[in-house]
């Protein structure tokens, strides 16, 4: 059994050949695909945040509504850029989101990629430590964040409070009990993918990572994953880890998918989007049902992970993107033992 659920990065477009036109087609599409996930049996409606995009920028409104729409379905992010991230406002913003919820969102973090302009997080009031990167920095929030999020208190109450307070020093309302074991990191290298075990935090790794081998992207990937699941073992933690990657995977059903993928004969390449740090880009599955189950079993890193999240297309409307989970639900996860 793997959880099976989709990951849009909400893009929208004035042009004409988008059915995503505007930032609130963008959102409402998205609240509109999730309910249509959920009752296409999927497990997952997961959202990217690009900030300075025209893209999902800011998710717990996004995730909230989600959540009061839906009743079953998990909610989540791939993932939240901590470098913008004022760490105790999200932890409110999170735990009411979870809460609306009924417990189901599932929160992925990271240091983030690259953004639209250049060192966006100062616009947002952010900046490193002297000698800390802006990665260190993105680190620094999300210790913070899990540190709050397991909800002892550590403010010094007023005496003279405008409303009575419960004993003791106070945290930041609302908790969401067991949201700190939802929390996943969105990990580009192997060390982390180990960071994040020791700190009990779930693992996502999506269509790219920074090349550390020169092995093929499903194999790094892979590896990644185990050396995530050997940290987290010797750390200790009680509980067992989840492991998600992102695919685009599309099941050429009708004329329609064949016009718009039939033609991808895409490959894992090889380039730069750091600097001269050289990266890895994961390949595109589409082809007919049965050559994609075979194609599909090959990728090691995809029998490793326990949940799966599809990349959708998302300015081709809801409709069309309802049918591409759909495809891959009836025609593929059986074969594949997902179902």
């Amino acid at each position: 059994m793997k959880k099976l659920g989709f990951l849009s990065f909400g893009h929208w477009s004035p042009s004409p050949r988008s059915q995503t036109r505007s930032a609130s087609d963008a959102l409402l599409q998205s609240i509109e695909l999730s309910v249509a996930a959920e009752e296409l049996g999927a497990d997952g409606a997961y959202f990217r945040v690009h900030h300075f995009a025209r893209q999902l920028g800011s998710p717990f409104p996004l995730l909230a509504a989600v959540g009061a729409k839906t009743s079953r379905i998990e909610i989540g992010t791939a993932v939240i850029d901590m470098r913008y991230e004022n760490p105790l406002y999200m932890v409110e913003d999170a735990g009411a989101a979870d809460l609306i919820a009924g417990g189901r969102l599932q929160l992925g973090i990271s240091r983030g990629s690259p953004e639209q302009v250049i060192d966006g997080w100062r616009h947002f009031g952010y900046q490193p430590d002297e000698d800390e990167s802006d990665a260190d920095m993105a680190r620094r929030h999300a210790e913070v964040v899990l540190e709050a999020l397991r909800g002892n208190g550590f403010a010094q109450p007023n005496p003279r409070p405008m409303f009575p307070n419960p004993p003791g020093l106070l945290r930041v309302e609302p908790h969401s009990e067991g949201l700190r074991e939802r929390i996943w990191w969105g990990a580009a290298t192997n060390a982390t993918a180990e960071w994040a075990a020791k700190r009990g935090m779930n693992l996502q790794s999506s269509t790219l990572k920074f090349d550390e081998s020169g092995k093929p992207f499903h194999v790094q990937q892979a590896e990644q994953i185990r050396a995530f699941r050997q940290a987290w073992k010797a750390a200790g933690h009680a509980r067992q880890p989840r492991v998600s990657i992102s695919r685009s995977i599309f099941a050429l059903v009708t004329d329609l998918d064949r016009a718009y993928f039939g033609g991808d004969d895409s490959e894992d390449h090889f380039g730069y989007i750091e600097g001269d740090r050289r990266a890895v880009f994961g390949r595109s599955y589409a082809a007919e049902p049965d050559i994609l189950i075979e194609e599909l079993k090959k990728d090691e890193a995809l029998a490793e992970a326990d949940t799966l999240l599809l990349t959708v297309p998302n300015q081709l409307g809801v409709a069309y993107n309802a049918h591409v989970i759909e495809a891959i639900l009836s025609h593929v996860a059986p074969a594949m033992g997902w179902r």
